[in-house]
């Protein structure tokens, strides 16, 4: 059993990157792959760029992980209320080779930010549009005013109700085959 877990941001220091990789670790018996979206940078996407291009192989690499896995984990940074434009470029060409880019994979799908609305938009976003997707959502959790909940030198949310309710969301992908 393997679960993919990513955070939906290009930043070097994404605090959404280490609420993932936290959530990823609270998992049991499952291995994790935790991938870096600055893996998958490709140009912007536009039907002028799918057809010069075709379907760019960092596209292609990154629907095999997600066939290859059992699970998703992804944390979501917010942008103007919105994704990332390093998520929304990479789903979008992937959308463009595999229409059900989530093919089936239950997920749990977190966001965090600085503020105390800790990326809700972003995260009713894409709560809302995975099922669109193939994606069946297990569950979903806002981390809010994440650096009063996480300590980034321990790499651990402090708040423990907050603790409580993500090992409760990623215990949903504890029992995949």
């Amino acid at each position: 059993m393997k679960v993919i877990a990513f955070a939906a941001s290009t930043h070097s220091k994404s605090i959404n990157k280490q609420l993932v990789s936290y959530a990823a670790n609270l998992l049991d018996k499952v291995e994790i792959e935790i991938l870096d979206l600055n893996d998958y940078e490709l140009p912007l996407y536009s039907q002028d760029k799918e057809h010069e291009l075709g379907h760019p192989q960092k596209a292609k690499d990154f629907l095999a992980k997600i066939t290859d896995s059992c699970g998703i984990i992804i944390s979501f940074a917010e942008h103007n209320g919105s994704y990332t434009v390093g998520y929304k470029n990479l789903f979008d060409w992937c959308s463009r080779i595999e229409p059900k880019v989530f093919q089936n994979k239950p997920m749990v799908l977190l966001s965090t930010s600085p503020g105390s609305m800790g990326g809700a938009s972003v995260l009713a976003a894409a709560v809302n549009s995975a099922p669109y997707f193939n994606g069946v959502v297990k569950a979903s959790l806002s981390i809010p005013s994440f650096y009063d909940n996480f300590d980034s030198d321990k790499q651990v949310l402090t708040h423990p109700e907050l603790n409580e309710q993500l090992k409760d969301a990623v215990s949903h992908l504890n029992h995949l085959k």
